[in-house]
């Protein structure tokens, strides 16, 4: 018999999944006869906590392009991935979490079932799709209609939770899956305007956001074409690498508030204008926006901030119809960027006196191993880096210190991040206070042979929040968690060890030996 458990999973196939993670429990079983029936058509991935599996699909969606999915059981391992769908609809990253749910007779009946929960769907509703397959015959068209929320328009997660008693029923075959229509139609009546507007222009400056990853050629281009500095947000680092006009640095920096603020007209291409980007010290000192250009795929996003043109489309697809309309002239964009580039970078001691230092540790990992991927937690090298930093790889360089912040998010992220590009170096730099809040997945990269080094950076504590705290002079107080004893730990794990102090050169070192597999290396901070 073919049960639906066993055809959700071919209907993941037919759909592009080639990876699930997931941890199996007795509101699963069914959705495992389905993987082991598929054999090697689909990896399975077993993390050590569900929020583990939501990061690891979230790693691996942003650097294969396209979803994982995860598999939880009903309750807790639903409410243990939320903080990963969470950050996920956040950044606009696609994943699709099948959970299972209790039997349909005892739904909402408050009986205290092993593991109920007053009402899943409910739950997870008010942020991100959510369905309930209840008839066989209709699982092709939940599957369609989860991977075009997922997919069309503006990614993110989505959900379908299966009864227990539902999934092992016998399922026909699934018709084949309905493309979704994410396509938006260029405003073809528009460009010329656009492009009108941008030539009459003498100081554009482009915002790069993260809809324009997998369109950097069209952003290099066009960004040539109108010699226009093109500031690029976290999500949107290692799209210039090295270009002239590439500035890899905060809109919350005033060096480049004040190269915004110059400019005749502003072209934001892919960004939500959210505040961890422009306004991360909240000092509400944005530059007015108002007259921009704005280019994204989410209507609903459109909305959020005015605009003198906002345009609804596809960021690659608009940027490679403007660029033949555009004349190329020299507005002095190579200097105007080389400028602000060295004025953002400046400013760092300013903000922190340690920043250079933590920015140039970060840069020696990416000169150690070129085009590797670098995933990070919050810490403080991190939050240098989103200040200022150039990365050697386009998608290369993402973490959870912006948007929702979830902490704890690298390891499990380097994990589906290494798994989306085999044989490409990975590494995950994690402070130690995030490291204890998913300490296990680095055992999932040992169980998987996966070439990530896990790079942490040990100042004994929340050492962030702790001077957050006395700039506002309120007492530090919880923000010194006792350490892992880090040598220990990678025993534990059965990882090469290395710990070296804060030195560019000595870190570098280290990366530089030939790695087998995962390894762990503490980096004692100042």
């Amino acid at each position: 018999m073919t049960t639906v458990g066993i055809r959700l999973v071919e209907g993941l196939i037919a759909r592009g999944i080639d990876t699930v993670f997931g941890i199996p429990g007795v509101h699963t079983i069914e959705l495992y006869r389905g993987l082991a029936a598929a054999g090697d058509r689909i990896r399975h991935v077993t993390p050590r906590h569900e929020q583990g599996a939501g990061f690891m699909a979230d790693g691996y969606a942003r650097v294969a392009g396209k979803p994982a999915a995860a598999f939880v059981i009903t309750g807790p391992g639903l409410t243990n991935i939320l903080t990963a769908m969470a950050q996920a609809r956040a950044d606009s990253v696609p994943m699709l979490v099948v959970s299972g749910l209790g039997r349909s007779d005892t739904l909402g009946k408050g009986l205290g079932r092993l593991h109920e929960l007053p009402d899943q769907g409910a739950m997870i509703a008010p942020f991100c799709h959510t369905e309930t397959v209840t008839d066989p015959k209709k699982l092709g068209e939940v599957l369609d209609r989860a991977f075009a929320a997922m997919t069309a328009g503006r990614p993110g997660p989505a959900h379908i939770q299966i009864s227990t008693n539902m999934m092992g029923q016998p399922c026909p075959e699934l018709p084949p899956p309905v493309v979704s229509g994410s396509a938006v139609p260029l405003p073809l009546g528009r460009l010329r305007s656009l492009a009108t507007t941008l030539n009459e222009a003498e100081r554009v400056v482009i915002l790069a956001g993260g809809g324009t990853r997998g369109a950097e050629q069209h952003l290099v281009r066009l960004a040539e074409s109108i010699d226009a500095p093109v500031v690029q947000t976290v999500n949107a680092r290692g799209a210039m690498f090295g270009h002239r006009l590439s500035v890899p640095a905060s809109p919350s920096l005033s060096s480049v508030r004040k190269l915004i603020a110059e400019a005749d007209q502003i072209l934001a291409i892919g960004t939500e204008l959210g505040p961890t980007d422009y306004d991360m010290y909240v000092n509400g000192r944005v530059p007015n926006l108002s007259g921009m250009i704005r280019i994204d795929i989410c209507a609903e996003q459109l909305a959020r901030h005015p605009a003198r043109f906002p345009v609804k489309a596809d960021a690659g697809a608009l940027m490679a119809a403007l660029m033949p309309m555009t004349i190329r002239a020299n507005r002095e964009g190579s200097e105007r960027a080389a400028a602000v580039r060295e004025a953002a970078r400046a400013e760092l001691a300013t903000l922190n006196p340690m920043m250079p230092a933590q920015l140039e540790m970060v840069e020696a990992i990416r000169d150690a191993m070129p085009e590797a991927i670098i995933v990070g937690d919050s810490t403080q090298p991190v939050y240098a880096a989103n200040l200022f930093y150039d990365h050697d790889r386009p998608g290369g360089w993402f973490n959870a210190a912006t948007g929702y912040g979830a902490l704890g998010y690298a390891p499990g992220a380097a994990v589906g991040a290494a798994i989306a590009a085999p044989g490409v170096p990975v590494v995950c730099l994690i402070g130690d206070g995030g490291l204890q809040f998913s300490p296990g997945e680095v055992r999932t990269a040992l169980d998987e042979n996966l070439p990530i080094t896990f790079v942490v950076w040990n100042n004994a504590g929340f050492r962030e929040i702790a001077d957050a705290m006395r700039q506002a002079k309120v007492p530090v107080l919880g923000c010194d968690p006792s350490p892992l004893d880090m040598e220990h730990f990678a025993m534990a794990c059965d990882l090469p060890f290395a710990r070296v102090a804060q030195d560019p050169s000595e870190l570098a070192e280290i990366l530089d030996t030939p790695q087998d597999g995962p390894r762990f290396l503490e980096v004692q901070a100042l």
